[in-house]
């Protein structure tokens, strides 16, 4: 069996929202994943999703909250907190990998529990600092 991914904030965002930027073949691997191998969400991507509804680049019904319930539920996604690895994993990364904090925290974690990560970053996916999940 596949390991679960661990997923960047926005192919969580297509996903929960049914993007069709998320291919059917994406979709259907994320929705078929067991209950024990629920895809990882990073921590740091309920901010980023908070703070894309608050600056408008993401619509939603309803409130932050209300979607939260059912977006970072443990029947959808097993939250990842940030630990002392991670952050030691997220220091590894070269200077140059990439600027935006989130990113790095999201690649780091992915490294940390050796498990792919789901994205379409092109920084990310260029700089193969993180196997990639393939459905």
């Amino acid at each position: 069996m596949n390991a679960p991914p661990v997923l960047d904030t926005h192919i969580w965002i297509w996903w929960m929202l049914g993007d069709p930027s998320l291919s059917h073949v994406e979709r259907n691997a994320l929705d078929d994943l067991s209950a024990e191998t629920r895809p990882v969400l990073c921590d740091i991507s309920l901010w980023e999703f908070a703070t894309l509804v608050d600056m408008g680049r993401v619509k939603i019904e309803g409130t932050v909250e209300d979607w939260l319930r059912i977006a970072a539920s443990p029947s959808t996604v097993r939250i990842q907190p940030i630990t002392p690895g991670i952050v030691a994993e997220m220091n590894r990364l070269p200077a140059a990998f990439h600027r935006d904090p989130a990113d790095r925290l999201i690649v780091a974690t992915a490294r940390a529990l050796k498990l792919p990560l789901a994205t379409m970053d092109r920084k990310i996916r260029r700089s193969k600092m993180v196997p990639l999940w393939k459905p």
